[in-house]
């Protein structure tokens, strides 16, 4: 049986003098506390089938044992596990939550995340603010807001190195949007509809981001796919080829969609990644490489087609995901339904049309050799030149050498059949979702198991060495019955995972252990 620390003292200072003494006897008061628990929910549900409150507070009694805390650098004067520290150990132990290691990339990713809206906006308005206030600047800031190299004569416009002041406006531009639209509109409505897991509301606005987007890209794709000479006609692809120009609205919509895929591949490496992670950023590399590719060697034609095949699948998938995260099931299936008979028809039908188009008919209608210069003064067919120098000139040069031979129709060939080959991977895992449902299961992404609502982890702890606590005090000033006065204060919850047994009201606590002055 254990001895109150109370009782010690009074019967230390029993036989002393009177406080009407002409000497006044000062004692120093150091209590210390004999038994601290940490106590867990694992320790609370052991206590409970032990059936008695003992257990939780004496570690003499048959609760089962404590997890010792293992004694390492940062507790050197600890001995045995935390509940056996006694009066004898002068240290005090004090737990604060453990921080993860994490690396620089880390660091700057989860700032760069916590803080893209305000950088978004910051570097807009400085382009804007030296457009507007610095006349010898606006040569290169207004290359950030409008088209480069227009044709005056035709009205079309070229290709070239100032396109990237453009993407790099869109770029910051959707990264701004994206942050600022899930914050304060998606996320809003998330809640609204009932998301209030945090994993699942930042998925749901993520999602509900995509299905924004492609709502305003895809229609316009479509717009100029209908109103183009290669509206329904794979042929039409490859007429008219080098043409070095392109209208105005197929140069804008080409370079967003280029933004867009180069933004993407810095959102999915710096916020929390999925498990397909890699399939993804391989994904989007391959996307970007090729869209750089058709608009260098002018196929822009095939980019529209392409692109908008592959995005009007975006514009169910997203769809349906919010739907699951508001809880429409049904609807959600529904959605799931229309998405798989778009994904295979766009994905497995169209594109594959697409490939076969680029080896059938292309050698049929192109010419074979290369060509130089621009609209007014092409140069060509000339000849192959020797090596491989060739198939670089069309990005570094823009009037200079563009061909077209087997080598240049396998090097666009490949990576869109390496491609299709991801989709088949990812459509495999559509069939399994697909067989889940009609054996009476929900739609759900297998993708990416970690969206729904899974479970925070846990969090760590470390336990730091202090001084106790030391005050001099009077005689008179000592109280040491009125503890017992106290035994009818109510309760108070605690979150912190600390509790002393019996005394969990924090004046009762410290009355206790002399750490507060007593009010009678």
């Amino acid at each position: 049986m254990s001895i109150d620390p109370v009782m010690q003292v009074e019967h230390k200072i029993a036989p002393g003098p009177s406080a009407t003494s002409d000497k006044p006897v000062v004692e120093e008061k150091i209590i210390r506390q004999q038994a601290t628990i940490i106590t867990t929910t694992e320790d609370e549900h052991i206590a409970a089938s032990n059936g008695s409150a003992s257990a939780a507070t004496s570690p003499t009694t048959g609760a089962a044992p404590r997890p010792r805390l293992k004694k390492d650098n940062s507790t050197p004067n600890m001995n045995g596990p935390l509940y056996m520290q006694t009066a004898g150990n002068k240290t005090v132990l004090v737990r604060r939550l453990k921080r993860k290691e994490e690396s620089t990339w880390k660091h700057l990713s989860r700032w760069f995340v916590e803080n893209q809206i305000g950088l978004s906006f910051n570097l807009l308005a400085l382009i804007f603010l030296a457009q507007t206030f610095i006349p010898k600047a606006r040569d290169y800031t207004q290359k950030f807001f409008h088209l480069s190299y227009h044709n005056s004569q035709s009205g079309q416009y070229r290709i070239g190195y100032d396109d990237a002041y453009f993407i790099t406006f869109c770029i910051i531009l959707f990264t701004g949007l994206r942050a600022a639209t899930m914050e304060y509109v998606l996320a809003p409505i998330g809640r609204w509809q009932g998301v209030d897991n945090r994993k699942n509301l930042t998925r749901f606005s993520e999602q509900a981001w995509l299905m924004v987007y492609y709502t305003v890209f895809w229609p316009w794709g479509m717009y100029i796919y209908c109103t183009s000479p290669h509206y329904m006609s794979m042929e039409n692809l490859w007429t008219d080829w080098p043409n070095r120009e392109l209208d105005g609205i197929m140069k804008a919509y080409l370079l967003c969609q280029w933004a867009f895929w180069l933004q993407q591949m810095i959102v999915i490496n710096i916020e929390e990644r999925r498990k397909d992670h890699w399939q993804m950023f391989t994904h989007h590399i391959v996307t970007t490489a090729l869209i750089y590719a058709c608009y260098s060697y002018h196929h822009t034609r095939v980019g529209n087609f392409i692109l908008v095949i592959m995005d009007v699948v975006d514009l169910f998938l997203p769809l349906a995901k919010c739907l699951k995260y508001c809880g429409y099931k049904k609807v959600c299936d529904v959605m799931f339904g229309l998405f798989v008979v778009s994904w295979f028809f766009a994905r497995h039908v169209l594109y594959i049309a697409v490939c076969w188009s680029i080896y059938a008919d292309t050698p049929r209608i192109m010419p074979t050799g290369c060509f130089k210069g621009n609209n007014e003064n092409m140069v060509g067919p000339l000849n192959t030149p020797a090596g491989w120098g060739y198939l670089a000139e069309p990005f570094i040069n823009p009037e200079g050498l563009v061909c077209y031979n087997e080598t240049v129709k396998w090097g666009f060939l490949g990576p869109l059949l390496f491609l299709q080959a991801i989709t088949i991977g990812w459509f495999t895992m559509i069939v399994r979702v697909i067989i889940k449902v009609l054996k009476g299961g929900d739609a759900e992404d297998v993708r990416s198991d970690d969206e729904g609502g899974e479970e925070e982890e846990e969090e760590e702890f470390i336990y730091e060495e202090a001084q106790p606590l030391e005050e001099e005090v009077g005689v008179e000033a000592l109280d040491l019955r009125n503890w017992e006065r106290r035994s009818g204060v109510k309760k108070q919850a605690s979150s912190s995972g600390v509790s002393l047994p019996g005394h969990s009201d924090r004046k009762e606590l410290l009355g206790r252990i002399g750490c507060e002055k007593q009010v009678d």
